[in-house]
């Protein structure tokens, strides 16, 4: 998706979002936060929807159910990538993938250790523990 594209998109939908603000100056301060979140919210979800592909955004939404944050971190990469204008087509499933990647060893520093970022599980198998259930058949 081309730059201008993206620009002239929220162009409109900023003067929307002006348009609904102005409708009812009347309502409670709570009101507008709970009608400011969701525009905004909307404004995000229509971004999103503009700039990812839909097996990318299923696996985003996955994502957000184990752990928001990180979704959230995410989709503000992606937008901000969006608004740089470095996406030139949909973020696929696996640019998604490759960019969870690339957080992920920015929050962990990269030494795969799994600190507090979550990091990577590693198994460790022990050898020769066979060889021990051999021994119990000869008793």
């Amino acid at each position: 998706m081309a730059d201008p594209d993206l620009e002239e998109i929220r162009k409109a939908r900023l003067a929307q979002l002006r348009g609904n603000s102005t409708q009812s100056p009347s309502s409670p301060d709570s009101s507008q936060a709970d009608q400011q979140a969701s525009r905004e919210a909307e404004a995000r979800a229509s971004i999103l929807s503009q700039i990812i592909s839909p097996e990318a955004a299923d696996r985003l939404n996955r994502i957000k159910l184990v752990k928001e944050s990180r979704a959230t971190d995410v989709e503000n990469r992606l937008i901000a990538l969006a608004r740089s204008g470095q996406l030139r087509e949909k973020v696929t499933e696996e640019q998604l993938k490759q960019l969870l990647g690339a957080m992920s060893e920015q929050e962990g520093g990269g030494d795969g250790a799994g600190g507090a970022g979550g990091g990577k599980i590693q198994v460790v198998r022990k050898s020769g523990w066979e060889d021990d259930d051999d021994d119990l058949l000869d008793l």
